[in-house]
């Protein structure tokens, strides 16, 4: 790679679409001396009935229960409402929405999306209802929120449970209410990508104190000591879990911080081009900005601009491809078009804890101040922390201040902002 009167040299390094985030190690030790001193590794220890108290009086509930991991948690939900036929749900999620009620025995039946919040139709729940529905099971996606009471109305209407799949909703609230307090069951994803993680894990939250019952005991064998009661799995998680749950809790106000002030750098750098589109959260939601997805306008474009950013060692990924109306084991799917356009157009950008630190410039001075860089190059959108294209129309320079500045490329790789020179001695990592 070319550079340009550098002053120093920069080894470059893949950047990721996600990093998990990590605590000090000094207070994960904390917790591990505990562990080791109650020799208490799994079956409901104190660290997981610690971060389950925590979990429910931050989210306001009388019924949370931490497992191993979302599907998991799904799957119990469908069992514990005691579901049977069609469930509707959605083309748009991580196949574990759809697979979960397959592995039940369920049949998903998918109704299309509202390419506003990629979350699903209403309009299209009621088209799809029959005297075999049982439920609706609804993903909050990219942390945006359902039309929950559009969907609540269509359930007391039809007689359905509502169970809502909040694996990216930790963190967003809807009129001053979490996003996974709503519906009969909701259900959370603590994987070690998520924005909130336990390393593995999950959540189910449940509102009727009879279902909670079920579902405690179906975590565990469905059985209390020597008193069995159902045929239960197990879903329970450990203490280890537990200690990464706790410690990346007590970091989670500034772990949100930091990814909206990502989300709108980005935002502002992309929103008035014209080549791809951008979600909105609407203005009664309290946004926890966990993902930034890119709707472009075909799908050659954005396998162009991904490839691009390939060759930058800088990955995006297709999420969520394919649309879940299209999977090679579900037959007679009803063709959901709009999900089917996003998810063959989307890239969500990198987001990550710290990420917008990683990326420096070196200005005229020599001063290292931290940047996330944005590109265009007609007629392709493109992240990269590189400015290594010599035939590209124009730059963002986006300093983690908030800061944005355009500036011209110009033959010799030097910068241009504003028509003047004073970018010129910039390092091209």
């Amino acid at each position: 790679m070319n550079t340009v009167d550098s002053p120093s040299s920069v080894v470059r390094e893949m950047i990721q679409v996600t990093r998990s985030f990590l605590p000090p190690r000094a207070e994960f030790d904390a917790y591990l001396d505990r562990i080791w001193a109650t020799h208490h590794l799994t079956n409901n220890g104190p660290l997981v009935q610690e971060l389950e108290a925590k979990l429910k009086t931050d989210l306001g509930v009388d019924h949370f229960f931490f497992v191993g991991n979302g599907t998991i948690a799904l799957q119990i939900a469908i069992r514990a409402l005691a579901l049977e036929g069609e469930i509707i749900t959605t083309p748009y999620s991580y196949v574990a929405s759809t697979t979960s009620i397959l592995w039940e025995r369920c049949v998903p039946v998918y109704a299309d999306i509202d390419p506003r919040t990629c979350c699903i139709d209403p309009a299209g729940i009621e088209e799809r209802i029959t005297e075999k529905t049982s439920a609706i099971l609804a993903t909050h996606v990219y942390g945006m929120a359902c039309d929950v009471e559009a969907i609540e109305r269509i359930a007391t209407k039809h007689g359905l449970k509502v169970i809502y799949d909040g694996a990216h909703a930790f963190g967003s609230s809807y009129k001053g209410r979490s996003l996974m307090t709503f519906g009969d069951i909701s259900t959370g994803s603590f994987h070690a990508t998520k924005i909130f993680h336990t390393i593995e894990g999950g959540c189910i939250i449940v509102r009727d104190p009879e279902v909670a019952q079920k579902v405690l005991l179906m975590r565990q064998f469905g059985h209390n000591g020597d008193d069995h009661f159902l045929a239960g799995v197990n879903g329970k998680n450990s203490e280890f879990h537990a200690a990464m749950g706790l410690c990346v809790l007590n970091h989670f106000p500034e772990i949100l911080a930091d990814r909206e002030k990502q989300w709108t750098t980005y935002f502002h750098a992309f929103q008035d081009l014209g080549n791809c589109s951008l979600l909105r959260p609407e203005q009664q939601l309290e946004f926890n900005h966990s993902y930034f997805p890119v709707i472009f306008d075909s799908n050659e474009r954005m396998l162009r601009a991904k490839q691009v950013l390939l060759e930058e060692d800088i990955v995006a990924r297709r999420y969520f491809y394919p649309s879940l109306d299209e999977l090679p084991y579900i037959s007679g799917a009803h063709v959901c078009p709009v999900s089917r356009r996003i998810a063959s157009t989307v890239l969500t950008l990198p987001m990550y804890f710290g990420f917008g630190s990683r990326i420096r410039h070196v200005n005229s001075s020599g001063a290292l101040r931290p940047v996330m860089r944005l590109g265009v190059m007609q007629p392709y959108v493109f992240l990269t922390g590189y400015f290594a294209y010599i035939h590209a129309t124009y730059r963002f320079v986006l300093y983690d201040d908030g800061t944005i500045m355009r500036g011209c490329i110009n033959s010799r790789n030097r910068i241009m902002v504003n028509g003047s020179g004073a970018y010129d001695h910039c390092s091209l990592l």
